[in-house]
């Protein structure tokens, strides 16, 4: 309930030196001076002793600060102690701030209480917890952008274009016999054009924003014994995998998430692939297939200096043009330089080179890989990022409604018919800010034209 006050702690649990213990709701200063706080100046750090309700037993010596709302994170007054860390410290602060009247807290509900105070939209809520979340710098800088309104401040410009031309659409219907005429359809199919095309420039890489939350799925395959787990370690930084000479250790598939030149990646080590496996090797087979047919990218390794079998041909044939597919020579540091391997660095296969062992060619198949499906988003200047499918949606919606009202107007129907896709496309928009607002149309074409006049 939004009139309760509730109480949670704000930090990860586990041995630190400080927790942080929020409480967010109108007995939030009472709830204070219930735990022996006494009156707390607002935003100003105090060291005080917390005490407990029930018998006045000092619980910690803390610091505690008011936000009064609605300037707060929440909108309501917000109460933040800082007691020690650790197991015991911040659950007994927790305990005494239930015991003084505060509810326990539900999982997200002072940043769900920020949106329902306008403290933030919903796009702002998502980079909180993207922010959260992030395993990589890339990830990390998309969230800070967004949670500092960059996309919010985007769609809500394109939102306003929308009523604006709601509004020169409804000036059309309903005063067609003013002095001044019409509006001219060359600024209304201008206006229309340009949404259309700035709702394409935000979707343009939204599926790279969409990646940077997840890491985007690549996939380490190839025969047995080709360097594949030994790549797989010396690209994640650890030792993973298992590494034998003995063909076919890894029965099944290891996953671990990983940043590469501060983009993220779910890298995958599968089983080899061959035709005269075990019983349980095979099921670790199937399993890599699987992966293949979702991966991202798939690393194609093969030892350099020998020649590819028939297989490992067909393979190459079958993802020929396939963007994701990234070819890797292993163990270079072994190769005799005989030139065994065959044809296929003729055929253009584009060959890495790499040693897992001496880590050559390793900085360069890191770029290549970040190359292949983060291009978009290094490349994409000023525009605010997509991350969210829930986004994409709305936002796609929305550009058909506007490719809709523009073909209805060159099909020459009435403009009542026309503008209602116009009206869906401003509903969608709203979808991704999160909010419904159906007023605004008529104080836009009060404030637009001399109606009165």
């Amino acid at each position: 309930m939004m009139g309760d006050t509730v109480a949670a702690v704000a930090t990860a649990p586990g041995r630190a030196g400080l927790a942080v213990v929020r409480v967010s709701g109108g007995e939030a200063r009472e709830i204070g001076r219930r735990l022996g706080l006494g009156e707390l100046e607002p935003r100003r750090a105090s060291v005080r002793e917390l005490t407990s309700p029930a018998d006045g037993e000092v619980l910690d010596r803390v610091v505690a600060t008011l936000f009064p709302g609605p300037g707060s994170y929440t909108g309501e007054d917000v109460l933040e102690i800082s007691c020690h860390g650790g197991a015991l410290a911040p659950q007994l602060v927790l305990d005494a701030a239930l015991e003084a009247g505060a509810r326990r807290a539900e999982p997200g509900e002072f940043t769900r209480r920020a949106f329902l105070n306008d403290r933030m939209d919903l796009l702002q809520v998502e980079a909180t917890e993207d922010l959260i979340d992030a395993t990589s710098e890339a990830a990390h800088r998309a969230a800070v952008e967004q949670l500092g309104g960059g996309l919010s401040e985007r769609v809500g410009e394109l939102r306003e274009r929308l009523v604006r031309l709601r509004a020169l659409v409804s000036y059309d219907i309903d005063f067609p016999g003013e002095d001044d005429g019409p509006v001219d359809p060359a600024e209304v199919e201008e206006a229309a054009a340009a949404l259309e095309e700035e709702l394409s420039a935000l979707l343009e890489h939204a599926p790279e924003g969409e990646m940077l939350r997840e890491g985007a799925l690549a996939v380490v395959a190839g025969r047995p014994n080709v360097g594949k787990s030994s790549l797989f370690n010396a690209l994640l930084g650890d030792d993973r995998a298992i590494v034998t000479e003995e063909p076919g250790t890894t029965r099944d598939a290891i996953e671990a998430v990983v940043s590469l030149s501060g983009y993220p990646f779910r890298l995958v080590d599968t089983a080899g692939l061959r035709e005269d496996a075990d019983r349980i090797e095979g099921m670790g087979i199937e399993v890599a297939r699987g992966y293949l047919e979702r991966a991202d990218l798939v690393l194609f390794c093969a030892e350099a200096g020998r020649e590819l079998e028939g297989a490992e041909r067909d393979f190459l044939r079958e993802r020929a043009g396939d963007g994701g597919l990234v070819p890797v020579r292993t163990k270079a540091d072994l190769a005799d330089g005989s030139g065994a391997e065959d044809g296929t660095e003729r055929a253009g296969v584009e060959w890495t080179r790499v040693s897992a062992r001496t880590g050559a060619g390793l900085g360069g198949l890191r770029e290549r890989l970040v190359g292949r499906v983060y291009a978009g988003v290094r490349g994409r200047g000023e525009t605010p990022l997509v991350t969210r499918r829930r986004q994409a949606r709305a936002l796609e919606a929305a550009r058909e409604e506007v490719g809709r009202f523009r073909e209805a107007r060159r099909r020459g129907l009435p403009p009542e018919v026309a503008v209602t896709h116009v009206q869906e496309a401003g509903r969608h928009l709203e979808e991704v800010l999160g909010i419904v607002d159906t007023e605004e149309i008529l104080g836009e074409v009060f404030s637009s034209f001399c109606i009165g006049k």
